[in-house]
C-alpha cells in the first residue's frame, strides 16, 4: 500500500469562516476602498518573509532495486549455484551447467546468438570489448569476429576449463550493466539448466517508491529527494530512474498503472545502511520552492464578498482588510501578495 502524507495545506473551512468574519466587520464591495474598523480580531499573527516548499512525503522501500531473472540457454543439469547476497563481477562464474561455467560480462545487449568467425555486429564488438577487458589480446576490438578473435576465445576457454572451440555458444555468457548481486535462486542444483536459474539485482542499495499516476509531477529524473533512513538518520538521494508500470487486469483485479521511482543514495550513506537488507523508509519529494516570499498562517485568510481572499491588517488600534493574491500553500502557511503589505505587519486570526 502506498501511503502519502501531503505537507501542502488546503483552504477549506477557512473560506467560509473568513466570509462570515468579513461580513460581520462590514467589509466588501470592490469600489468601497479599504474601510477601517476598531473591532479587534480574536487573535493575531505576523506576516513573515520566508521560503515555502511544495512537498510530499511517501513510503519507500530500501533494498537493491529491481531484480532481473537470468534464464539458462545451455542444455544440461545445474551443478552449482551461488549463494544469495554474493556479488558477481566481470569474468566470474554465475552458475555451472554440467560442471562448466556460465560467465558474467558487462554490456547492454543481451546475448542472442552463437558467436563465431565470420559474424559481424554490435554483439560481436560488445563481447570483444569484454574479452579485452579481461586481459586477452591479439585481436582488434571491432564488430567483426575474425580468426584472431577465435584464437583469443580459445585462450579464454582454456582458462575456463571448457572445450577450446573458438566459438562462443549461446548461453555461455550473461551480459549485465555491471557487477550484480545474487538475489536468490530460481532453480535448484540437479535441475534442468533450461528456464529461470537465478535472480540478480544491483550491488548498491537504492530506495524504490511506487507513486500513483496523479503524483507523476514528483517523479523527475535527476531531482533531489530526502530519505529518512532506519534509525532516524536522513540522507540525500537522487532520482535515478522513473518507470511506468502497467499491470494488466487479472481475475477480479482491474488493470492499473503506477509510477516506479528509483532513488540512488550517495556512497557515504551506503555505509550507514550496511546492516539493512530491506527496510521501509520515508521519502520526501520537493516539487517547488518559493524563496523570500511573504506568508501568513492559512487561517488568517478571509474570503471576501466580492470574491478572492484578503487579510485583516491590525495597526494603530484599528483594522482594515487588504485583498491578497495567494501563492503556494505549505506547512499551514500561504504565500500572499497585496498592496502595502510588508514583513512584520500584524494580521487578524480566528480564535
Amino acid at each position: 500500500m502506498k501511503v502519502g502524507r501531503v505537507v501542502i495545506a488546503v483552504v477549506a473551512a477557512v473560506a467560509v469562516v473568513g466570509a462570515a468574519s468579513a461580513a460581520a466587520l462590514g467589509f466588501g464591495g470592490g469600489n468601497e476602498g479599504t474601510p477601517k474598523s476598531t473591532a479587534k480580531p480574536p487573535g493575531t499573527a505576523t506576516i513573515a518573509r520566508t521560503t515555502l516548499y511544495d512537498r510530499k512525503e511517501v513510503d519507500g522501500t530500501l533494498g537493491h532495486g529491481t531484480e532481473i531473472t537470468v534464464s539458462g540457454r545451455i542444455n544440461g543439469t545445474i551443478t552449482w549455484l551461488p549463494e544469495t547476497g554474493v556479488v558477481v563481477q566481470r569474468g566470474q562464474v554465475l552458475y555451472r551447467v554440467d560442471n562448466t561455467p556460465v560467465v558474467l560480462m558487462y554490456g547492454g545487449m543481451p546475448a542472442y546468438r552463437e558467436l563465431r568467425s565470420g559474424l559481424e555486429g554490435a554483439d560481436v564488438k560488445q563481447f570483444e570489448t569484454e574479452l579485452r577487458n579481461l586481459g586477452y589480446t591479439g585481436f582488434t576490438v571491432d564488430d567483426e569476429f575474425t580468426s584472431s578473435t577465435a584464437a583469443a576465445v580459445k585462450e579464454w576457454q582454456e582458462d575456463l576449463g571448457i572445450e577450446e572451440t573458438g566459438t562462443v555458444e549461446l548461453g555461455r555468457v550473461v551480459f549485465a550493466s555491471g557487477p550484480m548481486r545474487v538475489a536468490g535462486a530460481e532453480a535448484s542444483v540437479g535441475g534442468s539448466a533450461q528456464g529461470n536459474v537465478v535472480k540478480m539485482s544491483g550491488t548498491a542499495k537504492v530506495v524504490t517508491v511506487t507513486l500513483d499516476v496523479a503524483d507523476q509531477r514528483l517523479a523527475v529524473k535527476g531531482a533531489q529527494v530526502t530519505v529518512k533512513l532506519p534509525g532516524g538518520k536522513t540522507a540525500n538521494g537522487t532520482i535515478s530512474a522513473v518507470t511506468t508500470v502497467i499491470t494488466p487486469a487479472s481475475g477480479n483485479n482491474e488493470a492499473s498503472t503506477d509510477i516506479e521511482v528509483t532513488v540512488a543514495l550517495a556512497d557515504a550513506d551506503q555505509k550507514s545502511i550496511e546492516g539493512y537488507d530491506q527496510a521501509t523508509v520515508d521519502v520526501t519529494f520537493t516539487v517547488s520552492e518559493r524563496k523570500n516570499v511573504l506568508a501568513v498562517p492559512v487561517a488568517a485568510l478571509l474570503a471576501l464578498a466580492e470574491g478572492g481572499y484578503g487579510v485583516q491588517v491590525v495597526e494603530n488600534g484599528t483594522t482594515r482588510i487588504v485583498p491578497v493574491e495567494t501563492g503556494l500553500f505549505s506547512g499551514g502557511k500561504v504565500e500572499i501578495t497585496g498592496e502595502g503589505l510588508t514583513e512584520g505587519m500584524t494580521v487578524g486570526m480566528p480564535s
